[in-house]
């Protein structure tokens, strides 16, 4: 188990200028939804940069901590259309 704003952390030190939102999907500590913001998407496609994301949490997974995290990435300027 690993806590949600570990894995927000672990994103940011990744991507400190990301805006990052975890939520617990199932209450185990394991399965989260984030939703990140962040510059460092410019130019990537979809693939890259889930993987870039996937990346700053690799080690957790890896270990079991988290077993699940989907993704919702978005550069400032798609946020900005979402919001």
């Amino acid at each position: 188990m690993i806590p949600a704003d570990q894995v927000e952390q672990l994103i940011k030190s990744k991507m400190p200028d990301a805006k990052v939102i975890v939520q617990d999907l199932t209450g185990t500590q394991d399965h989260y939804q984030a939703t990140i913001v962040s510059t460092s998407f410019e130019g990537l496609n979809l693939i890259k940069q889930h993987q870039l994301v996937y990346g700053s949490v690799n080690a957790a997974m890896a270990s079991g901590d988290l077993h699940a995290l989907t993704l919702k990435t978005f550069t400032p300027d798609e946020w900005a259309q979402q919001t």
